[in-house]
Protein backbone atom coordinates (compact mmCIF):
# COMPACT_ATOMS: atom_id res chain seq x y z
CA UNK A 1 0.00 0.00 0.00
CA UNK A 2 1.57 3.08 -1.09
CA UNK A 3 1.94 6.21 1.38
CA UNK A 4 0.31 9.33 1.44
CA UNK A 5 3.59 10.95 1.13
CA UNK A 6 4.54 9.09 -1.71
CA UNK A 7 1.63 9.98 -3.44
CA UNK A 8 1.31 13.05 -2.99
CA UNK A 9 5.10 13.10 -4.87
CA UNK A 10 3.48 11.33 -7.47
CA UNK A 11 0.80 13.57 -8.12
CA UNK A 12 3.39 16.53 -9.06
CA UNK A 13 5.97 14.91 -10.41
CA UNK A 14 7.00 14.77 -14.12
CA UNK A 15 5.57 12.77 -16.99
CA UNK A 16 7.23 9.82 -18.08
CA UNK A 17 7.56 9.96 -21.80
CA UNK A 18 9.82 7.39 -22.85
CA UNK A 19 12.73 5.43 -21.75
CA UNK A 20 15.93 5.54 -23.95
CA UNK A 21 18.55 2.67 -24.46
CA UNK A 22 16.59 0.61 -27.38
CA UNK A 23 17.81 1.71 -30.69
CA UNK A 24 15.65 2.04 -33.24
CA UNK A 25 12.62 0.29 -31.26
CA UNK A 26 10.72 2.84 -29.87
CA UNK A 27 9.83 1.81 -25.98
CA UNK A 28 7.47 4.59 -24.68
CA UNK A 29 6.04 3.95 -20.97
CA UNK A 30 3.11 2.48 -20.75
CA UNK A 31 0.85 3.85 -17.95
CA UNK A 32 -1.78 2.16 -15.90
CA UNK A 33 -4.86 2.70 -16.98
CA UNK A 34 -5.74 5.13 -14.03
CA UNK A 35 -2.91 7.15 -14.55
CA UNK A 36 -3.49 7.26 -18.37
CA UNK A 37 -6.73 8.53 -17.83
CA UNK A 38 -5.79 11.14 -14.92
CA UNK A 39 -3.16 12.36 -17.98
CA UNK A 40 -5.57 12.80 -20.87
CA UNK A 41 -8.38 14.72 -18.46
CA UNK A 42 -5.44 17.02 -17.32
CA UNK A 43 -4.34 17.60 -20.86
CA UNK A 44 -7.94 18.09 -22.33
CA UNK A 45 -8.56 20.71 -19.48
CA UNK A 46 -5.22 22.21 -20.43
CA UNK A 47 -6.33 22.34 -24.25
CA UNK A 48 -10.27 23.66 -23.46
CA UNK A 49 -8.95 26.18 -21.12
CA UNK A 50 -5.92 27.53 -23.95
CA UNK A 51 -8.72 27.99 -26.58
CA UNK A 52 -11.17 29.73 -23.96
CA UNK A 53 -7.87 32.04 -23.42
CA UNK A 54 -7.30 32.23 -27.64
CA UNK A 55 -11.37 32.67 -28.46
CA UNK A 56 -11.86 34.78 -25.34
CA UNK A 57 -12.65 38.55 -26.88
CA UNK A 58 -15.14 36.09 -29.61
CA UNK A 59 -16.82 34.56 -26.25
CA UNK A 60 -16.87 37.49 -24.17
CA UNK A 61 -19.20 39.78 -26.86
CA UNK A 62 -21.55 36.74 -27.57
CA UNK A 63 -22.02 36.43 -23.85
CA UNK A 64 -21.88 39.94 -23.14
CA UNK A 65 -24.80 40.82 -25.83
CA UNK A 66 -26.97 38.32 -25.09
CA UNK A 67 -26.49 39.14 -20.84
CA UNK A 68 -24.70 36.38 -19.69
CA UNK A 69 -22.13 38.05 -17.77
CA UNK A 70 -25.45 40.02 -15.37
CA UNK A 71 -24.47 39.57 -11.98
CA UNK A 72 -27.30 37.42 -11.77
CA UNK A 73 -25.86 34.96 -13.59
CA UNK A 74 -22.88 34.60 -11.87
CA UNK A 75 -23.89 31.65 -9.30
CA UNK A 76 -24.35 29.61 -12.60
CA UNK A 77 -20.99 30.44 -14.22
CA UNK A 78 -19.64 29.67 -10.16
CA UNK A 79 -20.67 26.26 -10.48
CA UNK A 80 -18.94 25.82 -14.03
CA UNK A 81 -15.81 26.56 -12.66
CA UNK A 82 -16.29 24.66 -9.41
CA UNK A 83 -17.14 21.35 -11.46
CA UNK A 84 -13.74 22.02 -13.59
CA UNK A 85 -11.77 22.70 -10.65
CA UNK A 86 -13.29 18.85 -8.97
CA UNK A 87 -12.90 17.10 -12.21
CA UNK A 88 -8.97 18.22 -11.94
CA UNK A 89 -8.53 17.72 -8.21
CA UNK A 90 -9.63 14.49 -8.73
CA UNK A 91 -7.36 13.76 -12.10
CA UNK A 92 -4.13 14.84 -9.90
CA UNK A 93 -5.58 11.76 -7.10
CA UNK A 94 -6.32 8.64 -9.34
CA UNK A 95 -2.58 10.01 -11.34
CA UNK A 96 -0.89 10.12 -8.50
CA UNK A 97 -2.39 7.04 -7.01
CA UNK A 98 -1.89 4.92 -10.33
CA UNK A 99 1.99 6.09 -10.49
CA UNK A 100 2.95 5.82 -7.10
CA UNK A 101 1.82 1.74 -7.56
CA UNK A 102 3.64 1.67 -10.55
CA UNK A 103 7.38 0.12 -10.51
CA UNK A 104 9.09 1.30 -13.45
CA UNK A 105 7.53 4.60 -12.64
CA UNK A 106 8.98 4.46 -9.11
CA UNK A 107 12.69 3.60 -10.65
CA UNK A 108 12.13 6.27 -12.35
CA UNK A 109 11.40 8.96 -9.82
CA UNK A 110 14.30 7.27 -7.34
CA UNK A 111 16.39 7.84 -10.25
CA UNK A 112 15.69 11.62 -10.93
CA UNK A 113 15.76 12.03 -7.18
CA UNK A 114 19.06 10.57 -5.98
CA UNK A 115 22.08 12.82 -4.62
CA UNK A 116 24.90 10.41 -4.62
CA UNK A 117 27.42 11.79 -6.84
CA UNK A 118 26.18 12.85 -10.50
CA UNK A 119 23.11 11.26 -11.55
CA UNK A 120 22.51 12.99 -14.88
CA UNK A 121 23.87 9.48 -17.22
CA UNK A 122 21.00 8.05 -15.30
CA UNK A 123 17.69 10.32 -15.63
CA UNK A 124 19.11 11.09 -19.27
CA UNK A 125 17.74 7.80 -20.56
CA UNK A 126 14.38 8.96 -19.65
CA UNK A 127 12.30 11.46 -21.66
CA UNK A 128 10.19 13.45 -19.33
CA UNK A 129 8.16 16.33 -18.38
CA UNK A 130 11.12 19.34 -18.78
CA UNK A 131 9.46 21.67 -16.64
CA UNK A 132 11.17 19.09 -14.08
CA UNK A 133 13.99 18.38 -15.75
CA UNK A 134 16.98 19.97 -13.14
CA UNK A 135 18.76 22.59 -14.25
CA UNK A 136 22.41 21.73 -15.74
CA UNK A 137 24.06 25.22 -16.62
CA UNK A 138 22.83 28.55 -14.30
CA UNK A 139 23.22 32.02 -15.55
CA UNK A 140 20.61 33.77 -13.51
CA UNK A 141 22.79 33.35 -10.56
CA UNK A 142 25.90 34.36 -12.12
CA UNK A 143 27.23 37.97 -12.55
CA UNK A 144 27.79 37.28 -16.42
CA UNK A 145 29.69 40.21 -18.66
CA UNK A 146 27.68 42.69 -19.15
CA UNK A 147 26.32 43.02 -22.48
CA UNK A 148 25.56 46.35 -24.10
CA UNK A 149 23.08 46.78 -26.88
CA UNK A 150 25.16 47.90 -29.80
CA UNK A 151 21.86 48.84 -32.14
CA UNK A 152 21.01 51.89 -33.21
CA UNK A 153 17.55 51.19 -34.66
CA UNK A 154 15.37 53.66 -36.29
CA UNK A 155 12.99 54.57 -33.55
CA UNK A 156 9.41 56.04 -34.17
CA UNK A 157 10.17 59.49 -32.84
CA UNK A 158 7.52 62.75 -32.52
CA UNK A 159 8.73 65.55 -34.01
CA UNK A 160 6.77 67.46 -31.37
CA UNK A 161 4.56 67.86 -28.73
CA UNK A 162 1.65 67.08 -30.73
CA UNK A 163 2.56 64.51 -32.93
CA UNK A 164 3.64 62.68 -29.70
CA UNK A 165 0.53 63.00 -27.91
CA UNK A 166 -1.54 61.78 -30.85
CA UNK A 167 0.71 59.07 -31.14
CA UNK A 168 -0.14 57.54 -27.74
CA UNK A 169 -3.31 55.75 -28.71
CA UNK A 170 -1.13 54.19 -31.38
CA UNK A 171 1.44 52.93 -28.74
CA UNK A 172 -0.98 51.36 -26.64
CA UNK A 173 -3.26 49.71 -28.85
CA UNK A 174 0.54 48.32 -30.54
CA UNK A 175 1.70 47.51 -26.90
CA UNK A 176 -1.84 45.94 -26.30
CA UNK A 177 -1.73 43.80 -29.40
CA UNK A 178 2.31 42.70 -29.11
CA UNK A 179 2.18 41.56 -25.53
CA UNK A 180 -1.24 39.93 -26.81
CA UNK A 181 -1.44 38.03 -29.76
CA UNK A 182 1.37 39.83 -31.78
CA UNK A 183 4.38 38.16 -30.68
CA UNK A 184 2.34 34.96 -31.68
CA UNK A 185 1.89 36.07 -34.95
CA UNK A 186 5.78 36.73 -35.61
CA UNK A 187 6.45 33.18 -33.43
CA UNK A 188 3.80 31.02 -34.04
CA UNK A 189 5.93 28.16 -32.57
CA UNK A 190 5.48 29.79 -28.94
CA UNK A 191 1.29 28.80 -29.32
CA UNK A 192 0.01 25.77 -27.44
CA UNK A 193 -1.98 23.94 -29.13
CA UNK A 194 0.26 23.70 -31.88
CA UNK A 195 2.62 22.56 -29.92
CA UNK A 196 -0.04 20.12 -28.68
CA UNK A 197 -0.47 18.73 -32.00
CA UNK A 198 3.18 18.62 -33.07
CA UNK A 199 3.98 16.96 -29.79
CA UNK A 200 4.57 13.03 -31.80
CA UNK A 201 6.69 14.94 -34.00
CA UNK A 202 8.84 16.79 -31.41
CA UNK A 203 9.44 13.44 -29.78
CA UNK A 204 9.97 11.73 -32.58
CA UNK A 205 12.70 13.70 -33.78
CA UNK A 206 14.26 14.24 -30.06
CA UNK A 207 14.64 10.79 -30.06
CA UNK A 208 16.14 10.50 -33.04
CA UNK A 209 18.78 12.65 -31.90
CA UNK A 210 19.12 11.31 -28.43
CA UNK A 211 19.39 7.58 -29.84
CA UNK A 212 20.62 7.57 -33.33
CA UNK A 213 23.53 10.76 -32.80
CA UNK A 214 23.48 10.41 -29.25
CA UNK A 215 22.79 13.96 -28.49
CA UNK A 216 22.66 14.58 -24.70
CA UNK A 217 19.75 17.37 -23.60
CA UNK A 218 20.53 20.45 -21.45
CA UNK A 219 18.72 22.76 -19.67
CA UNK A 220 19.52 25.91 -19.40
CA UNK A 221 18.89 29.20 -17.33
CA UNK A 222 19.08 32.48 -18.54
CA UNK A 223 20.01 35.00 -16.95
CA UNK A 224 16.68 36.47 -17.21
CA UNK A 225 15.19 33.09 -15.42
CA UNK A 226 13.91 31.57 -18.33
CA UNK A 227 14.51 27.49 -19.16
CA UNK A 228 16.20 27.08 -22.25
CA UNK A 229 15.36 23.47 -23.70
CA UNK A 230 18.60 22.67 -25.43
CA UNK A 231 20.55 19.55 -26.99
CA UNK A 232 24.19 19.06 -27.82
CA UNK A 233 25.45 16.58 -30.47
CA UNK A 234 29.39 15.96 -29.58
CA UNK A 235 31.87 14.40 -32.56
CA UNK A 236 34.66 15.88 -31.19
CA UNK A 237 37.45 12.67 -32.22
CA UNK A 238 34.53 11.45 -34.58
CA UNK A 239 34.71 13.52 -37.97
CA UNK A 240 37.21 16.15 -39.98
CA UNK A 241 34.64 18.81 -38.77
CA UNK A 242 33.53 17.61 -35.12
CA UNK A 243 36.17 19.87 -33.31
CA UNK A 244 33.83 22.84 -34.62
CA UNK A 245 30.56 23.33 -32.99
CA UNK A 246 27.48 25.09 -34.87
CA UNK A 247 25.36 26.47 -32.67
CA UNK A 248 21.82 26.62 -34.69
CA UNK A 249 18.94 29.58 -34.38
CA UNK A 250 15.61 27.94 -35.54
CA UNK A 251 13.13 29.76 -37.37
CA UNK A 252 9.94 31.26 -35.57
CA UNK A 253 7.95 27.50 -35.43
CA UNK A 254 10.77 25.85 -35.78
CA UNK A 255 11.87 23.61 -33.06
CA UNK A 256 15.36 21.63 -32.29
CA UNK A 257 13.72 18.43 -32.73
CA UNK A 258 12.70 18.47 -36.15
CA UNK A 259 14.17 21.89 -37.50
CA UNK A 260 17.46 22.90 -38.96
CA UNK A 261 20.38 20.59 -36.84
CA UNK A 262 20.03 17.86 -39.19
CA UNK A 263 22.09 20.01 -41.85
CA UNK A 264 25.16 20.37 -40.07
CA UNK A 265 24.93 17.23 -38.13
CA UNK A 266 25.30 15.64 -41.66
CA UNK A 267 28.01 18.05 -42.89
CA UNK A 268 29.98 16.26 -39.79
CA UNK A 269 29.92 18.95 -36.95
CA UNK A 270 29.55 18.74 -33.71
CA UNK A 271 26.37 20.93 -33.12
CA UNK A 272 24.26 22.50 -30.53
CA UNK A 273 20.55 23.08 -30.72
CA UNK A 274 18.03 25.12 -28.78
CA UNK A 275 14.35 26.11 -28.79
CA UNK A 276 12.72 29.77 -28.77
CA UNK A 277 11.59 31.08 -24.96
CA UNK A 278 8.16 29.25 -24.87
CA UNK A 279 8.75 27.16 -27.38
CA UNK A 280 8.37 23.19 -26.13
CA UNK A 281 10.48 23.12 -22.76
CA UNK A 282 11.80 26.54 -23.07
CA UNK A 283 10.12 28.77 -20.62
CA UNK A 284 8.89 32.98 -21.29
CA UNK A 285 7.79 34.24 -24.46
CA UNK A 286 10.24 35.28 -27.53
CA UNK A 287 10.35 38.76 -27.22
CA UNK A 288 13.83 40.17 -28.41
CA UNK A 289 15.04 41.12 -25.14
CA UNK A 290 14.46 37.37 -24.18
CA UNK A 291 16.04 35.81 -27.41
CA UNK A 292 18.75 37.66 -26.81
CA UNK A 293 19.01 35.96 -23.18
CA UNK A 294 18.88 32.81 -24.67
CA UNK A 295 21.34 32.57 -26.93
CA UNK A 296 23.92 34.40 -24.66
CA UNK A 297 23.34 31.55 -22.06
CA UNK A 298 23.58 29.11 -24.99
CA UNK A 299 27.19 30.75 -26.10
CA UNK A 300 27.87 30.58 -22.92
CA UNK A 301 27.13 27.52 -22.10
CA UNK A 302 29.01 26.13 -24.97
CA UNK A 303 32.17 28.14 -23.76
CA UNK A 304 32.46 27.61 -20.28
CA UNK A 305 30.77 24.00 -19.93
CA UNK A 306 31.23 22.26 -23.38
CA UNK A 307 34.67 23.68 -23.77
CA UNK A 308 34.87 24.92 -26.88
CA UNK A 309 36.91 28.14 -27.80
CA UNK A 310 34.75 31.06 -29.45
CA UNK A 311 37.11 31.03 -32.39
CA UNK A 312 35.90 27.11 -32.87
CA UNK A 313 31.94 28.26 -32.98
CA UNK A 314 30.53 28.40 -35.88
CA UNK A 315 26.35 29.92 -35.84
CA UNK A 316 23.93 28.94 -38.33
CA UNK A 317 20.63 30.91 -38.33
CA UNK A 318 17.11 30.07 -40.41
CA UNK A 319 14.42 32.49 -41.25
CA UNK A 320 14.04 34.04 -38.06
CA UNK A 321 16.52 32.24 -36.30
CA UNK A 322 18.88 34.90 -38.14
CA UNK A 323 18.29 37.65 -35.64
CA UNK A 324 19.81 35.52 -33.01
CA UNK A 325 22.09 34.43 -34.82
CA UNK A 326 23.67 37.76 -35.43
CA UNK A 327 23.15 38.89 -32.40
CA UNK A 328 25.63 36.06 -30.68
CA UNK A 329 28.10 36.77 -33.89
CA UNK A 330 27.76 41.10 -32.85
CA UNK A 331 28.39 39.86 -29.48
CA UNK A 332 30.85 37.08 -29.73
CA UNK A 333 33.46 38.33 -32.48
CA UNK A 334 35.60 36.16 -32.61
CA UNK A 335 33.51 32.95 -34.13
CA UNK A 336 34.55 31.41 -36.74
CA UNK A 337 32.17 32.62 -39.01
CA UNK A 338 27.75 32.69 -39.65
CA UNK A 339 25.55 31.51 -41.90
CA UNK A 340 22.51 32.77 -42.70
CA UNK A 341 19.83 30.79 -44.78
CA UNK A 342 16.50 32.22 -45.83
CA UNK A 343 16.41 35.28 -43.77
CA UNK A 344 15.68 38.87 -44.28
CA UNK A 345 17.54 42.21 -43.04
CA UNK A 346 14.61 43.93 -41.35
CA UNK A 347 11.00 42.37 -40.21
CA UNK A 348 9.35 45.61 -40.62
CA UNK A 349 8.74 45.38 -44.66
CA UNK A 350 7.62 42.11 -44.04
CA UNK A 351 4.75 43.27 -41.45
CA UNK A 352 3.96 46.03 -43.37
CA UNK A 353 3.34 43.52 -46.01
CA UNK A 354 1.07 41.11 -45.17
CA UNK A 355 -0.98 43.87 -42.45
CA UNK A 356 -3.73 45.99 -44.29
CA UNK A 357 -2.68 49.38 -44.89
CA UNK A 358 -4.52 51.16 -42.93
CA UNK A 359 -2.99 49.33 -39.96
CA UNK A 360 0.72 51.10 -41.09
CA UNK A 361 1.13 53.58 -38.32
CA UNK A 362 0.66 51.20 -35.37
CA UNK A 363 2.47 48.08 -37.40
CA UNK A 364 5.76 50.56 -37.25
CA UNK A 365 5.63 51.44 -33.80
CA UNK A 366 4.64 47.94 -32.90
CA UNK A 367 7.87 46.69 -34.84
CA UNK A 368 10.44 48.99 -33.89
CA UNK A 369 9.38 49.33 -30.29
CA UNK A 370 8.75 46.12 -29.29
CA UNK A 371 9.85 43.72 -31.93
CA UNK A 372 12.45 45.14 -34.04
CA UNK A 373 14.51 42.40 -35.99
CA UNK A 374 16.90 43.89 -37.65
CA UNK A 375 19.35 41.88 -38.88
CA UNK A 376 21.53 43.89 -40.87
CA UNK A 377 22.37 46.13 -37.58
CA UNK A 378 23.59 43.25 -36.15
CA UNK A 379 25.73 42.16 -38.81
CA UNK A 380 26.87 45.61 -39.69
CA UNK A 381 29.26 45.45 -36.66
CA UNK A 382 30.29 41.76 -37.63
CA UNK A 383 33.76 41.99 -39.15
CA UNK A 384 33.66 37.92 -39.35
CA UNK A 385 33.29 35.85 -42.33
CA UNK A 386 29.69 35.19 -43.48
CA UNK A 387 27.55 33.45 -45.88
CA UNK A 388 23.99 33.89 -46.17
CA UNK A 389 22.07 31.28 -48.40
CA UNK A 390 18.95 32.53 -50.07
CA UNK A 391 16.27 30.43 -51.49
CA UNK A 392 15.21 30.81 -55.01
CA UNK A 393 11.43 29.87 -54.97
CA UNK A 394 11.08 31.43 -50.99
CA UNK A 395 7.05 32.57 -50.24
CA UNK A 396 7.85 33.45 -46.94
CA UNK A 397 10.31 36.39 -46.86
CA UNK A 398 9.82 37.85 -50.58
CA UNK A 399 7.27 41.22 -50.85
CA UNK A 400 5.77 39.72 -54.03
CA UNK A 401 5.00 35.90 -54.98
CA UNK A 402 7.77 34.64 -57.91
CA UNK A 403 9.75 37.69 -57.93
CA UNK A 404 13.53 36.51 -56.99
CA UNK A 405 14.52 40.37 -56.78
CA UNK A 406 11.77 41.30 -53.71
CA UNK A 407 13.95 38.49 -51.61
CA UNK A 408 14.02 40.45 -48.18
CA UNK A 409 17.79 38.62 -48.39
CA UNK A 410 18.79 40.19 -51.74
CA UNK A 411 18.76 43.76 -49.44
CA UNK A 412 20.64 42.44 -46.82
CA UNK A 413 23.63 41.40 -49.12
CA UNK A 414 23.38 44.97 -50.78
CA UNK A 415 23.64 46.67 -47.04
CA UNK A 416 26.36 44.47 -46.23
CA UNK A 417 28.57 44.70 -49.47
CA UNK A 418 28.34 48.69 -49.55
CA UNK A 419 29.32 48.56 -45.78
CA UNK A 420 31.98 45.99 -46.08
CA UNK A 421 33.69 47.08 -49.21
CA UNK A 422 31.72 50.69 -50.38
CA UNK A 423 34.15 51.59 -53.19
CA UNK A 424 33.25 48.34 -55.36
CA UNK A 425 29.26 48.74 -54.62
CA UNK A 426 28.37 52.03 -54.77
CA UNK A 427 29.20 52.52 -58.16
CA UNK A 428 27.76 49.25 -59.04
CA UNK A 429 25.01 48.75 -57.53
CA UNK A 430 22.29 48.39 -60.24
CA UNK A 431 25.44 45.59 -61.68
CA UNK A 432 24.48 43.83 -58.21
CA UNK A 433 20.53 43.86 -58.48
CA UNK A 434 20.80 42.79 -62.21
CA UNK A 435 23.52 39.79 -60.80
CA UNK A 436 20.66 39.02 -57.85
CA UNK A 437 17.31 39.20 -60.47
CA UNK A 438 18.18 35.84 -61.70
CA UNK A 439 19.20 32.60 -59.73
CA UNK A 440 22.38 31.14 -59.32
CA UNK A 441 21.75 28.72 -62.20
CA UNK A 442 21.82 31.60 -64.42
CA UNK A 443 23.87 33.49 -63.16
CA UNK A 444 27.02 32.46 -64.90
CA UNK A 445 25.48 32.61 -67.83
CA UNK A 446 24.62 36.43 -66.90
CA UNK A 447 28.00 37.30 -66.14
CA UNK A 448 29.33 36.30 -70.09
CA UNK A 449 25.86 38.52 -71.14
CA UNK A 450 27.52 41.45 -68.85
CA UNK A 451 31.07 41.09 -70.45
CA UNK A 452 29.64 41.15 -73.73
CA UNK A 453 28.05 44.10 -72.80
CA UNK A 454 31.15 45.86 -71.45
CA UNK A 455 32.87 45.61 -74.88
CA UNK A 456 29.90 47.03 -76.46
CA UNK A 457 30.04 50.19 -74.28
CA UNK A 458 33.70 50.16 -74.99
CA UNK A 459 35.50 48.78 -72.16
CA UNK A 460 38.93 47.75 -71.29
CA UNK A 461 37.99 43.94 -71.67
CA UNK A 462 37.43 43.42 -75.07
CA UNK A 463 36.45 39.35 -75.94
CA UNK A 464 35.82 37.22 -79.42
CA UNK A 465 32.79 35.30 -79.06
CA UNK A 466 34.67 32.22 -78.26
CA UNK A 467 36.53 33.34 -74.97
CA UNK A 468 32.88 35.27 -73.46
CA UNK A 469 31.26 31.37 -73.80
CA UNK A 470 34.19 30.41 -71.53
CA UNK A 471 35.10 33.72 -69.69
CA UNK A 472 34.38 33.38 -65.81
CA UNK A 473 35.37 35.89 -63.17
CA UNK A 474 38.95 34.61 -62.30
CA UNK A 475 38.86 33.95 -58.65
CA UNK A 476 42.63 33.95 -58.22
CA UNK A 477 43.28 37.38 -59.11
CA UNK A 478 40.19 39.03 -57.04
CA UNK A 479 41.58 36.66 -54.23
CA UNK A 480 45.30 37.98 -54.92
CA UNK A 481 43.82 41.98 -54.86
CA UNK A 482 42.10 41.73 -52.04
CA UNK A 483 45.05 40.06 -49.81
CA UNK A 484 47.50 42.54 -51.23
CA UNK A 485 45.26 44.74 -49.72
CA UNK A 486 44.60 43.66 -46.58
CA UNK A 487 48.20 42.74 -46.18
CA UNK A 488 49.68 46.81 -46.74
CA UNK A 489 46.40 48.20 -44.99
CA UNK A 490 44.10 46.40 -42.51
CA UNK A 491 41.68 43.23 -42.93
CA UNK A 492 39.10 46.14 -40.98
CA UNK A 493 35.96 47.07 -42.45
CA UNK A 494 34.97 48.84 -44.51
CA UNK A 495 37.73 48.17 -46.90
CA UNK A 496 38.28 51.00 -49.42
CA UNK A 497 39.74 48.51 -52.12
CA UNK A 498 38.37 49.70 -55.54
CA UNK A 499 39.05 53.67 -56.50
CA UNK A 500 42.34 52.16 -58.39
CA UNK A 501 40.46 49.65 -60.70
CA UNK A 502 39.13 50.04 -63.89
CA UNK A 503 35.32 50.09 -64.59
CA UNK A 504 35.79 46.49 -65.75
CA UNK A 505 37.82 45.48 -62.83
CA UNK A 506 35.65 46.98 -60.22
CA UNK A 507 32.54 45.19 -62.00
CA UNK A 508 34.47 41.09 -61.73
CA UNK A 509 35.49 42.55 -57.79
CA UNK A 510 32.03 43.16 -57.12
CA UNK A 511 31.00 39.75 -59.10
CA UNK A 512 33.54 37.86 -57.43
CA UNK A 513 32.24 39.00 -53.44
CA UNK A 514 28.72 38.99 -54.26
CA UNK A 515 29.16 35.59 -55.32
CA UNK A 516 31.01 34.49 -52.16
CA UNK A 517 29.01 36.00 -49.80
CA UNK A 518 25.38 34.36 -50.51
CA UNK A 519 25.19 31.07 -52.62
CA UNK A 520 21.62 30.08 -54.18
CA UNK A 521 19.53 26.92 -53.12
CA UNK A 522 16.77 26.03 -55.81
CA UNK A 523 14.22 25.72 -52.73
CA UNK A 524 11.10 27.12 -50.65
CA UNK A 525 11.18 28.38 -47.37
CA UNK A 526 10.81 24.81 -45.26
CA UNK A 527 13.46 22.76 -47.07
CA UNK A 528 16.19 21.78 -45.09
CA UNK A 529 19.03 22.95 -46.96
CA UNK A 530 21.29 19.96 -47.74
CA UNK A 531 24.54 19.23 -45.72
CA UNK A 532 26.47 19.48 -48.87
CA UNK A 533 25.91 23.40 -49.06
CA UNK A 534 26.66 23.54 -45.61
CA UNK A 535 30.13 25.11 -46.18
CA UNK A 536 32.64 27.08 -43.83
CA UNK A 537 32.09 30.87 -45.00
CA UNK A 538 34.71 32.60 -47.22
CA UNK A 539 36.83 35.05 -45.54
CA UNK A 540 39.98 36.59 -46.80
CA UNK A 541 43.16 34.88 -46.24
CA UNK A 542 46.54 36.26 -46.05
CA UNK A 543 50.14 33.97 -45.63
CA UNK A 544 50.83 33.90 -41.55
CA UNK A 545 53.84 36.15 -42.67
CA UNK A 546 51.76 39.21 -42.91
CA UNK A 547 51.03 41.56 -40.04
CA UNK A 548 47.90 43.40 -40.07
CA UNK A 549 48.05 47.37 -38.90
Amino acid sequence: MSTLKSIWNCMFSPKLIKIYGHGPIEKLYEPQPMEKLGDQVIHSLYIIWKLGVYTSPFWGIIFYSRGYLDLQNLPFFSKIVVGFGAIFVVSFCIRGLSRAQNPVYQTFLATLHRTDGDNRRDYAKYDFDFKLWPVEYDLSKTASPERVSKTSSEAVVANSTFEYLTNIPFRIIASFAIHTFGIRLVYPGSVGILQSILEGSLLSGRSRLVESYRGQRYKLKASDGNDIDSIFIDKRNASQNGETLVVCCEGNAGFYEIGIMITPIEAGYSVLGWNHPGFAGSTGMPYPENEQNAIDAVMQFAINKLGFKVENIMLFGWSIGGYTSSWAAMTYPDVKGIIIDATFDDILPLALNHMPKCWESIVKIAIREHVNLNVYEHLSQYSGPLLLIRRTDDEVICLKDNDLLSNRGNDLLIKILKQRYPCIFEPHLSLLQEYLSVSGVKQGAFRCLFYLKLTLMGGSFVFSAEMLSKYNVDESVCSSLLQTYVSEFSKSYPIKIGPEFSFAESSQMALFLASKHMKDFKSSHCTNLPGEMFTKPWDIIVDSDYVFT
